[in-house]
């Protein structure tokens, strides 16, 4: 099967760019919060955000994808990064693949490239998801607070993702460091997210950072 089908340039480089988040106006309350705060707030925003989907047990999938990204596909619930960029998997023929900022139509290019004739699928989600870093002691609490998925490290080691309820939302959950997780955030829920972590971090101190 050709895979030569009309992609093109969803955010030009021309064109203004605002990350759901952005009346939040989170760059102003950086420095603001506690010297010594619990939970720390980045927001990694404007990356950009693809999803995969293809046969897992297809050597050749596989292999393209290597080819094309150098990453291998991750096993269920795990998450695999090599510098900025990360491929998660999503379900036994999905994946969510996350690259820096403005680079997603040359990885898109890339991957069908290298995946021509192959039964596969990719859309650039970048518009419809944001990427929130917490990072700190208390994190782990925060979350126990907001799911009630197990985050024990027992449970949820580093290289782990899963998509599950946040507070009254749904979200995916990354362990990416001892003390540093993320949240793949989707556009529509971002708002409720923020104002949630703000009120779930209170007792820690929550500080924002660029």
């Amino acid at each position: 099967m050709s895979n030569s089908i009309n992609v093109y340039q969803q955010r030009p480089t021309a064109a203004h760019a605002e990350s759901p988040l952005f009346h939040a106006e989170l760059d102003q309350l950086v420095g603001k919060g506690p010297a010594k705060a619990g939970v720390t707030l980045r927001e990694k925003k404007l990356l950009g955000h693809l999803t995969l989907r293809g046969d897992a047990k297809d050597s050749a999938f596989a292999g393209a994808v290597h080819q094309a990204l150098g990453l291998e596909l991750p096993s269920a619930l795990m998450l695999v990064t090599a510098g900025e960029t990360s491929l998660q998997w999503l379900g036994p023929d999905e994946w969510l693949l996350v690259v820096p900022s403005g680079t997603e139509f040359a990885v898109e290019q890339k991957l069908r490239a290298a995946l021509d004739g192959q039964h596969i699928s990719i859309v650039n989600v970048s518009g419809g998801q944001t990427l929130l870093e917490l990072s700190g002691p208390k994190v782990r609490e925060v979350l126990m607070k907001s799911s009630s998925y197990d985050v024990h490290p027992s449970n949820f080691p580093v290289g782990k993702a899963v998509g599950t309820v946040f507070a009254k939302s749904q979200l995916v959950i990354r362990h990416t460091g001892e003390d540093t997780w993320e949240l793949v955030v989707r556009r529509s829920f971002a708002d409720y997210v923020w104002l949630w972590l703000q009120d779930a971090s209170a007792e820690y101190g929550l500080a924002i950072k660029a």
